[in-house]
């Protein structure tokens, strides 16, 4: 349907998602069971961490300063930024603005709990006796490229909406298009964070029980199927994330494309 007045012309059509009962009820079965996840992979490693790890300490306990670390980091690149990719699905009642605002709340969420996720496992391997080195495993390596991956995404998300806002303020429709060019960018590149996240996450569990349970690993104590059943936990939501925002059939929003002519 388009309406013409002008030189300007407003079209209406849908991006190709579908409204059939089977799809949108399949859709609420996996959205509940991400969700459950998410929450579910938070949970266990506060459960892991304060049963079995000691707790949290600060700076004159750095083991249990460590302890921070994991909590914080799944807290914030698994569970906020899991509902900040989340946010256009699970409010999908909601004006798209609300939807927009819980995703930038999320992720502005995010951003302290790994600043301090990071800062913490720095300190408690300084301030070990005899201090740990740094940046020497897998899990460093892929931590910090992850962290830049994060950072580039939130620079650049507040860098266009300034921009966006300032084009807005002279012309509506050039706004509409950029934003319509960068969407496709910024989901994919949001969605490849979160997936390194979550492979950086699985190789610190690793790390971290090997090097807490030593040989006792292999015997599958209960702190050994904690660690694996969040390990899994986190393997899920690898898998159910992509398929949730990545298939169309779970689409049925509509996007308003405004065409100026003439000028």
């Amino acid at each position: 349907m388009a309406y013409k007045s002008g030189k300007v012309e407003t079209v209406s059509i849908s991006d190709g998602g579908s409204s059939n009962p089977p799809n949108w009820c399949f859709f609420g079965w996996l959205l509940a069971l991400t969700q459950l996840l998410l929450h579910g992979a938070l949970g266990l490693v506060l459960f892991w961490v304060i049963y079995y790890l000691g707790g949290f300490g600060w700076h004159d306990q750095p083991k249990l300063e460590f302890n921070y670390h994991p909590v914080l980091m799944i807290g914030g690149f698994v569970y906020l930024s899991g509902n900040a990719l989340l946010s256009y699905r699970s409010f999908g009642c909601c004006r798209h603005i609300y939807k927009k605002l819980f995703h930038t709340v999320f992720h502005i969420l995010a951003v302290p709990a790994i600043v301090m996720g990071f800062i913490t496992v720095w300190d408690s391997r300084n301030m070990n006796v005899p201090p740990i080195a740094n940046f020497w495993s897998l899990h460093s390596w892929m931590g910090l490229t992850t962290m830049g991956l994060f950072a580039i995404q939130v620079v650049r998300m507040l860098v266009v909406g300034f921009f966006s806002f300032l084009i807005l303020l002279c012309c509506e429709a050039r706004t509409a298009a950029l934003r319509a060019a960068l969407v496709p960018v910024h989901a994919t590149f949001g969605l490849i964070t979160f997936l390194m996240a979550i492979a950086t996450c699985l190789t610190g569990i690793t790390e971290k029980a090997i090097n807490s349970l030593g040989a006792k690993y292999r015997d599958l104590g209960d702190e050994a199927v904690v660690v694996n059943v969040l390990a899994v936990t986190l393997l899920a939501l690898m898998i159910l994330m992509p398929v949730l925002l990545l298939f169309d059939k779970f689409r049925s929003r509509r996007v308003h494309v405004v065409a100026v002519h003439g000028l």
